[in-house]
């Protein structure tokens, strides 16, 4: 495979459609409606993180891990933005995408100025669950933590 083609199961639509649904997903997390961003995964989806000792393992728990880092950014006056880009789909079938794309999380204190906090990769199997996307498994790792 070239650079420059899609796998042969992934169509321009199935593309946009992953797109689209990172567009939203980062909305509502950096929204603070951590619920909502915790039903883009499945029930027993799993949050692994190299900044982290072990994965956060199914959507209540992870629901929980995101409302206890947004309270701790709101109290502090801190707006997060999560910026995704350079996505690439690996493998897709219509109910299965394997995805990459890199992830910068811009930090902005109340009055102050935006600063990129971290560069990371993301590696996700999103399948699809109840008629939607739905993260199984999220990789997250941090570059300066390689």
């Amino acid at each position: 495979m070239t650079v420059t083609e899609l796998p042969q199961s992934a169509t321009a639509g199935l593309y946009q459609e992953i797109q689209q649904f990172y567009a939203q997903q980062m909305h509502l997390l950096d929204d603070g409606r951590v619920v909502e961003w915790a039903r883009t995964f499945t029930e027993d989806g799993v949050f692994a993180a190299n900044a982290q000792p072990e994965p956060v393992v199914g959507r209540a728990e992870i629901a929980q891990a995101a409302a206890k880092a947004t309270e701790v950014y709101a109290a502090a006056g801190v707006q997060r933005r999560h910026w995704l880009g350079m996505v690439s789909v690996e493998s897709a079938s219509e109910e299965a995408v394997t995805a990459r794309c890199y992830a910068l999380v811009i930090e902005t204190p109340r009055g102050g100025r935006p600063e990129i906090k971290t560069s990371t990769l993301c590696e996700d199997r999103i399948v699809r669950a109840d008629g939607a996307w739905q993260i199984q498994h999220r990789q997250i790792t941090r570059d300066d933590l390689i």
